[in-house]
This record gives C-alpha cells, structure tokens and sequence, in this order.
C-alpha cells in the first residue's frame, strides 16, 4: 500500500458517492487508453513504465556522476527550464529539511529566467564558490537555458580555465541529435539521455531530474522504489474506488462540469512550495488546450492565509482545492513557555508546532468547506524519498486519466511555441 490516501469528507456536500460511481466508467475507459497506447501523444508514454524499466546500470552511473561532481563543488548549478528544472527543484526543496549525505552539494538554478539581475547575483556567488554544472535540455537551444549555459560557462572557463572547466560539465540531452549532444559529443562531456518518449513534464523520474537529485545527496534508489510501488497499485487497481489516483481524477472533472474552473494546491509544509510548481506545470501544460481545461493553482499555508486566503473564503465560488496534509515532521519544535506570557501564548506552551500547524490545517479545511470551497484531502504519510516518489508517479498518472477524460491530448503543449515565435521574430532571429 502506498503512503499517500485521499479524505473526502469536506468534499460530500459537492460531490456526492453516486457521482464518483457514475462517472466511473469514463475513467475506465480513459485509462484503457492510456495503458493501451492507443490515444492521442501516445508516443509520450515512456513514463508509464520508466520506473519499473530504469536498470541498474543507468542508477549506478547516474550516482557515480553525480558523486564526482559533488566532491569537487560545494555547489552545483542546474540549468534548465519547464520539466528540465521544475521536477528537480520540487524534490530537492521538499527534501531540504532531511539530512544530505555527507558529498551532497548545495544546488541552484539557471537557465529558468532571462533577467540580468537574477544572474548578477547568482555569478557573484559563483565567484566564491567551487562548482560544477548540470546541463539539462532536449535540443539545446531552448532560449534560457541557451543563454544561461553560455553565461555559465564563460564563467567556469575563466575561473578554472578552459580544460578543467570541462570536467565540471555534465550534459542530459538527447540520445542522438542536438546542439547540447553536439557540444558534449566534441568536447568528451559525460551525457545522459532524455529518453524520446518522455516528456519534459513527465521526466523528474529520467536524469532529468535523477542527476541533479543525487547531486543534492539524495537517495534516487528510494525515489524510484516510491515510483514504482505507485505504478504498481495504478496498473493492478480492479475498481476506481481501489484506486486514490482514479478517484482523484475523477472528482477533478466532476468539479469541472460543475463550474469549478480552478484547482487550487496547498499545503501547510513549507518545503512542498516547489512540488506545487512542478504540479502546476504537469496540469497546466497537459490540460489546458482547445478551450478546455482546470487552471491550476496554489497556495502555501499558513502564509498564503493571511493574504489569498482571503478569496479563498469568500471570492467567486469557481475554485477547489486539494489539500496536502503531511502526518509526520521531519523536525520538531515546541512553544516556549513564558511567565510573563505578554504575547498570551502560554495556553499553547509545550505545545509542538506541528500540533499548532495541524489544527491550523484542520480549522482552515472546515472554514473552506462551511465557505462553500470543495476540498479534497490528500493524506500523506511523511515526506522523504520514497514517498516523494509515490507522489510524482500519483500526480501524473492521474493527469495523464484525468486529460483523456477531458478529451484533450494530455501530451503535448502547442501553445507553449506562441511566445516564442513572437519573441524571436522580435529579436530577429533568422526564419521569423
């Protein structure tokens, strides 16, 4: 049984047991079509089996690389942007608050924003700092991370010199073609693929996101072993109900046909700030096509309260949420107690914070409810490896159920090249 369940009790009043039940056979159906291979972008679904399919030799050069450029940097950059950066971030910031193994490096990013600021202040870091750089992109010549690599990588060659620079340099790309495999094949850099049949969105669990992670002194192993328990229980699952992911996508589009146009992530843990990033690209990119599709959200508790909590309460009843309750800290603390108690806190003295962030948690998911917000509780046991693994494998399986039942290809992204063509028309690029 995976570590991860849903609690529906501040949904009843929304979504009633009949409903679920009724729409279950369009959930069925649209998971036929994605374990057949017979939809739309089915030439994308190499993350179904990636983490049963992932061999031991692809891990064990994944943590030897990642070990090397961890003993020789104190830091290392990741470039990239979208899938190529958002899955890695959304791990490593939820595993912050856990120990790194003793050659973890401090990770940072690149290659995700074109302001000059940004980069100021990120190579006046590296001016101080040993690092080493993962570079992660399909074709190489994605704008941002283009030009960050090129930033980059004038920057390590100066600080280290042109041939010590290259062993700081470690490439994801793709297998055969490419300006990034290019560059890699003539300069001897170590590559990893980005496999064809994986979109970037769905990649995390590829070295996309793997490299990086075990950078940062993580345990892929267990991030995989997570992966895999939860593609397990989607593919052996008889009955919707058996299944927290089919039920999941299932509520989302009754929601849907009722109105509620915007889905809104949250969660009372700090370190999952990211993973909500990397949720609102999987859902964004997949959903939202040819008119259709769930604006995806989110929220970070308590902070977000005392600010967008107040729409929240009492906006336009045209959102819901799902709500990412955490059993367990990592850490813990308790309140002070005070003899002069001037602040009046001392009747929760002794008190630990994660008893003060649970009834928080608890208070806010009824004021939803009782505010006319639906709210689908999502039960997660802990957060380290293995279940950071089970939540990725959740979440894109059942956007994967959830954007066929939609009727929309849940693969593919045409209106990401928009900007683009009106960008590098405007910049002159040669062609626009």
């Amino acid at each position: 049984m995976s570590h991860i369940k849903l609690n529906l009790e501040s949904l009843s009043k929304f979504v009633g047991k009949a409903e679920i039940e009724g729409i279950g056979s369009e959930i069925a159906a649209a998971r036929e079509v994605l374990m057949s291979g017979n939809g739309a972008g089915n030439d994308f679904l190499g993350w179904v089996d990636l983490p049963t399919r992932t061999d031991e030799s692809l891990v064990e050069r994944v943590e030897q690389e990642a070990e090397r450029l961890a003993k020789m940097s104190e830091t290392v950059v990741v470039i990239g942007i979208g899938g190529s950066y958002l899955g890695t971030r959304a791990v490593v910031e939820a595993l912050a608050t856990n120990d790194r193994k003793k050659n973890g490096a401090n990770i940072v990013y690149a290659g995700h924003t074109m302001d000059p600021d940004y980069y100021a202040l990120l190579l006046k870091r590296l001016d101080k700092e040993d690092y080493s750089v993962v570079v992660i992109s399909k074709s190489g010549t994605t704008t941002e991370p283009a030009i960050a690599f090129r930033l980059i990588r004038q920057h390590l060659e100066k600080k280290y010199g042109k041939e010590d620079a290259k062993k700081r340099i470690a490439v994801v790309t793709d297998e055969r073609k490419g300006a990034l495999h290019s560059i890699a094949g003539a300069e001897g850099l170590p590559q990893f693929v980005i496999p064809d049949n994986v979109g970037g969105r769905f990649s995390v669990l590829t070295p996309v996101g793997l490299l990086p992670i075990a950078a940062a002194g993580y345990d892929i192993r267990n991030l995989l072993k997570g992966a895999r328990k939860m593609q397990k229980e989607c593919a052996e699952a008889k009955r919707m109900e058996e299944s927290p992911v089919m039920t999941y996508a299932a509520i989302r589009n009754i929601l849907y046909r009722k109105g509620y146009k915007i889905e809104v992530l949250t969660s009372f843990k700090y370190g999952l700030r990211y993973f909500s990033e990397w949720w609102k690209q999987l859902y964004g990119e997949s959903e939202g096509k040819e008119g259709k599709g769930i604006l995806p959200c989110s929220m970070n508790f308590t902070t977000d309260l005392h600010s967008l909590g107040q729409y929240m309460q009492e906006g336009e009843r045209i959102l819901f949420e799902t709500m990412m309750e955490v059993k367990e800290s990592t850490r813990e603390y308790t309140v002070p107690n005070d003899a002069e108690n001037i602040d009046g806190l001392n009747y929760i003295a002794e008190k630990t914070m994660t008893y003060v962030n649970n009834n928080a948690l608890n208070g806010t998911r009824k004021a939803h409810y009782d505010g006319g917000v639906p709210v689908i509780g999502m039960e997660i046991e802990r957060i380290d490896e293995e279940v950071l693994g089970e939540m990725i494998y959740m979440f894109e399986y059942a956007c994967a159920v959830s954007g066929y039942t939609l009727g929309v290809n849940p693969f593919n992204q045409p209106g990401v090249e928009a900007y683009k063509t009106n960008m590098f028309r405007l910049l002159g690029k040669p062609g626009f």
